[in-house]
């Protein structure tokens, strides 16, 4: 009579995996034996047992200690063929935006599993710890970051699988990056301010980029108003509650004394929501202020007058952001830093001081 054989736990679990990977639940990269552990509630030893017949069988092939093992598809699979790609945006009303819409289109026509985080970085309070949990719970072959701050870039950029910043600040990481370079048409848009006689410039930004210290257009923009001898403090980069109610708050404490006759915005949203407070209490540009805003939005091509603001080619920076997914999908450590030109563009919501404000 035959001897029975029945099979281990591990070689069960192997064939389990084996037919995720085929079915391309898993792509790129496996997810890590702690991930495994936790999800399957098995022993370190038999996960590990079951990755080492994966192994063999040339389905898994081990990056170094630390690191997540690779996945190897039949030569038929294209590289990008299951490998999963998240995106974590800055706040969740950010993919209707035409640039991150554009991105998760192009990413699913090269065949990429690419989706948004449940979560955006303000959801998570924009804060490490709390981003590191989500990423380790929501395991993905490699993260796109939006608008993301440094410090959360810094952990991005050293973690085991690939990440690339789309606009934010990274400055001085070893991580790959697609932006446009900004401080060479806001100091464009600053200096012609000045020459128009403004001297009350205030830029409103977001608290990650003014605390704990200021990025470098901020900080570009206030080294300009210092050249142009302007002294500067608070007042040109205040603080306020990022919200609706915060934003009103500020705009009312601005104007109720010595108010602003110049006003630079860094997200087209807050330059919206501005704009309109402002017409409201009858408050026009630029017959009672310069408006200007730091990004380019298809709805300034419908106002009049034209909005002022920085203009780029949104499209190089998600080809940009699409090219570095098939680089890493081919197991290529792409880590290049790729800034697209901008330029101000002059429109018709800025001029001249008001006499009254002189």
């Amino acid at each position: 009579m035959r001897n029975l054989r029945f099979r281990s736990t591990s070689e069960q679990l192997a064939d389990y995996l084996k037919e995720e990977i085929l079915r391309r639940t898993w792509g790129g990269l496996m997810p890590g034996e702690s991930w495994l552990v936790s999800y399957f509630q098995l022993g370190r030893d038999t996960v590990r047992a079951a990755m080492a017949h994966l192994e063999e069988e040339g389905l898994l092939v081990p990056q170094g200690h630390g690191r997540r093992r690779k996945i190897v598809l039949p030569s038929n699979d294209s590289a990008a063929s299951g490998f999963r790609v998240r995106i974590m945006l800055y706040e969740k009303n950010d993919r209707g935006d035409v640039d991150i819409a554009a991105l998760l289109s192009l990413l699913h026509d090269a065949g990429f599993v690419a989706d948004f985080a449940k979560k955006s970085l303000r959801d998570l309070d924009m804060q490490v710890d709390k981003v590191a949990r989500y990423v380790e719970n929501h395991p993905a072959d490699a993260w796109i970051t939006c608008s993301s701050s440094r410090d959360i870039n810094e952990w991005f950029s050293v973690q085991a699988f690939p990440s690339i910043a789309m606009y934010g600040n990274f400055i001085g990481l070893q991580m790959a990056s697609a932006y446009p370079v900004m401080i060479p048409s806001l100091i464009a848009g600053v200096r012609r301010l000045i020459e128009l006689g403004h001297k009350r410039i205030v830029m409103l930004a977001r608290e990650e980029r003014r605390k704990p210290s200021l990025s470098h257009p901020e900080q570009a923009f206030i080294d300009e108003l210092r050249a142009a001898g302007i002294t500067t403090g608070d007042y040109n980069l205040p603080d306020w509650e990022e919200s609706r109610d915060g934003l009103s708050r500020a705009l009312d404490k601005l104007f109720r004394h010595s108010p602003p006759t110049a006003m630079i915005f860094q997200e087209t949203p807050l330059f919206i929501a501005a704009r309109s407070q402002l017409a409201d209490s009858g408050i026009v540009a630029p017959r009672d202020v310069s408006l200007f805003a730091g990004n380019p939005d298809p709805s300034f091509a419908w106002c009049k007058p034209v909005v002022s603001h920085i203009r780029w080619d949104y499209q190089k920076v998600v080809r940009r952001v699409v090219n570095w997914a098939e680089n890493v999908a081919r197991g290529k450590n792409d880590r290049r830093q790729t800034g697209e030109k901008s330029e101000f563009i002059e429109g018709g919501t800025i001029g001249s001081v008001p006499r009254d404000r002189k």
